[in-house]
């Protein structure tokens, strides 16, 4: 199906191309948490960067770091170059943190089990580790909040479920409750302690209320979520309840509601979805914020302003993720959970105006929102951030917005976790740098992959298997900031049926209005290499459509197949991204087809030899007189070695038979692509896949974000300029 793009209107201000004159949050460096560990200790134990306060002069943060155990600490008086400042082992598990002049009020979690729940709120000197106060909390507690006269702490206790029990539902003892402390001569006075009972007000588990966010307005009025009771308390600072309500639910139109199908379908439905949320935020000393990440029987996808007598001001809906659908971060597989879940919600004031910062964990996207009025919150922007921002920290007075995003990807081989940080600034808005909003039907995209340039600032890009069930041909628009995507072709077989079993890696035109891709094969799943010819509307014809590899190839195969395709005359040629088992150490084949003959050849190309992982090719351009390949390791953020483009002389690709010694190829260093992927602030995405380059030299990289599967999302599509030789 084709999907035309007849308006480039919308309320939703994504466009980077704003007057200078408009303010926007960029960001401006990313911390990898790992730099925190001391010298000697083991770097490849997880961490997780999750709840995250500042000190009042902005110069320091602490953040909270359960896997490890630990306070840790960040330097960022130059915010563009954050220094870690090591970590503070605690005695048991940190769940939240505030800052009170030079202590971190911290949560820890002691228990023993989940039906013998502990744990303590320490003040911690941030300067030397030292304990200043420990009060027992006789529970397990989550979150923290400092009152804003900095007279008392609130803290949730939780006494988390165990969710291997009872099907992982609530009404398992002990019950959660409200603590409140004093603060008296600038630290915590245990003796003030008070518990808050909640059992009895929520109508899902009303004997077990699960306090899971607290936040307090300037009237020293503690908001309470219960989140898998879908419940909402308010507590005065007394102690006493001001008034409570059920959090209530969300008719859902318009989404993707099925998992293990690998194709973004916005056509389905969820009635009385519950919201269950999760942080809350006041805006006000009348209304707070909620993200609704959802539990046990929810997640409505969005957040919820209320007043807090319980009446709903304002209700985002589908509008949030729809957005997040539309600058390619929609996690597909969590499409039969919850979406893109809400779960972290902040609130600052940012030279006069009042911005609400929703977190889309799943999503790896900070929404940020001018609620001026409440009743009408407007999206101003949405903020890549690294995988599963958690928690976030606004410090107003130096224009910082600080994300610290908890998941660590050792274990794959994928991202550390990192703190961000954003300015706030008078300067156009840098993400997202693609986007497909104005289309008059939601487009969803991502895992791009082989990219190629057509007339008048057109490029088309593919995705790649990890959308089995909807291969896509996308045109991009690169005359407009950010670059859109107006069109989308579904590649389908003669039947009309999806084009599966097919893994498009690269894409090239025919010169005829259609394409030729290139399909990387996986004979273990059943994924042949090919190529195949596809027509303007998407179609592969039986037979005649399909060209698979021959036998001297297929007698050598391995996975790692085509990662790029290209056409020069009657010819293609392919880049293979690793050696297959007849290839030289370090060597990998371009490997030709002609059309006209039918003859296949190849010539080698010599790869950088890897220090850590490996090197592949993962792209394949004629430009001119030359053909450029992009060369890629798959290290991610600091570890990241090698991404750049070489280009090899046209006259040099002259393709010899199969099975016989092959010409190498020389090559040139056309540019190290690793200042380009740290240009906006964030860490190295690992999968440059993508390039295309149109008639007057332009070129644009572009990396794949892998669906959004243990990924941020985040899709970098660069303008990197003239990539022509100079003239001597």
């Amino acid at each position: 199906m084709l999907l035309r793009s007849l308006c480039l209107t919308s309320a939703l201000a994504l466009t980077a191309g704003h007057a200078a004159a408009e303010m926007n949050f960029n960001r401006i460096a990313s911390f990898p948490v790992v730099k925190n560990m001391a010298e000697g200790e083991d770097t490849k134990r997880e961490t997780s960067p999750e709840i995250i306060a500042a000190t009042a002069d902005g110069m320091t943060l602490v953040y909270t770091d359960s896997p490890l155990g630990v306070l840790g600490r960040i330097d960022i008086a130059d915010p563009t170059a954050p220094k870690p400042l090591g970590n503070v082992a605690l005695e048991g598990e940190p769940t939240s943190v505030g800052v009170l002049g030079e202590l971190a009020i911290v949560g820890v979690n002691t228990s023993e089990s989940y039906t013998q729940p502990s744990g303590v709120l320490q003040a911690i000197n941030i300067a030397d580790g030292s304990v200043k106060a420990s009060c027992d909390l006789g529970g397990q507690p989550d979150s923290v909040a400092i009152a804003p006269d900095q007279s008392f702490v609130s803290v949730a206790i939780e006494n988390e479920r165990d969710e291997d029990l009872g099907d992982g539902r609530t009404g398992q003892m002990p019950a959660g409750m409200l603590a409140m402390v004093e603060l008296k001569d600038g630290t915590l006075a245990c003796d003030t302690l008070r518990m808050v009972d909640m059992t009895g007000l929520a109508e899902v588990s009303p004997e077990d209320p699960e306090p899971e966010y607290v936040s307090i307005n300037t009237l020293g009025e503690t908001v309470v979520t219960l989140q898998e009771n879908n419940h909402m308390v308010v507590v005065s600072k007394d102690g006493e309840v001001i008034s409570h309500f059920s959090a209530g639910a969300v008719d859902l139109e318009g989404i993707d509601a099925t998992d293990e199908r690998g194709a973004l379908i916005f056509t389905e439905s969820q009635e009385g979805r519950l919201r269950e949320p999760d942080a809350v935020a006041w805006i006000d000393d009348n209304h707070f914020a909620t993200a609704n990440e959802g539990d046990m029987d929810g997640g409505s996808r969005g957040w919820t302003i209320f007043h807090k007598d319980g009446t709903v001001v304002y209700e985002s809906g589908t509008d949030f993720e729809r957005a997040i659908i539309q600058i390619g971060h929609y996690p597909d597989k969590r499409s039969d959970s919850k979406g893109v879940e809400p779960e972290s919600v902040t609130f600052a004031t940012f030279n006069g105006t009042p911005y609400v910062f929703v977190g889309a964990e799943r999503a790896s996207v900070v929404g940020v929102y001018d609620v001026t009025n409440p009743a009408e919150p407007v999206l101003k922007q949405l903020l890549p951030s690294g995988v599963g921002p958690e928690g976030y920290v606004a410090i107003p007075e130096r224009n910082l917005l600080v994300s610290a995003n908890e998941k660590d990807l050792i274990e794959d081989g994928g991202a550390r976790a990192h703190v961000m940080l954003f300015e706030y600034q008078d300067a156009p808005a840098t993400y997202p740098h693609l986007t497909s909003e104005g289309a008059d039907e939601l487009i969803g995209w991502g895992a791009l992959s082989g990219m190629v340039a057509d007339k008048n600032g057109i490029v088309w890009a593919v995705n790649d298997s990890f959308y089995g069930f909807q291969p896509s041909i996308f045109k991009i628009d690169t005359t407009q900031t950010p670059a859109r995507i107006i069109d989308v072709i579904r590649v389908h077989r003669q039947n009309g049926s999806p084009a599966q079993k097919i893994d498009m890696e690269g894409i090239t035109l025919d010169g005829k209005g259609g394409f030729y891709v290139a399909s990387e094969g996986r004979t273990d799943r059943v994924i042949p290499h090919a190529i195949y010819h596809v027509s303007a509307e998407g179609k592969i014809k039986d037979r005649k459509g399909e060209i698979g590899l021959p036998a001297e190839l297929m007698a050598v195969e391995k996975r790692f197949g085509f990662e790029g395709i290209t056409k020069v005359d009657d010819t293609l040629w392919m880049a293979v991204q690793r050696e297959w088992k007849d290839d030289p150490k370090n060597h990998v084949k371009l490997v030709a087809y002609n059309l006209e003959t039918k003859e296949w050849g190849a010539v080698h190309y010599p790869k950088a030899e890897p220090a850590t992982g490996w090197v592949g090719l993962s792209e394949i351009v004629a430009h001119g007189d030359w053909v450029y390949i992009v060369e890629r390791d798959n290290q991610h953020d600091h570890r990241a070695v090698t991404k750049k483009i070489y280009r090899v002389p046209a006259s040099e690709m002259v393709p010899a038979p199969l099975g016989s010694e092959l010409p190498v190829v020389t090559k040139t260093l056309v540019r190290d692509l690793l200042p380009d992927l740290t240009s906006t602030g964030g860490y190295v995405l690992d999968k440059v896949e993508g390039l295309a380059i149109l008639e007057d030299g332009t070129a644009f990289a572009s990396t794949d974000n892998d669906g959004v599967d243990d990924h941020s999302g985040e899709t970098m599509f660069l303008n990197i300029g003239n990539i022509e030789p100079a003239a001597n």
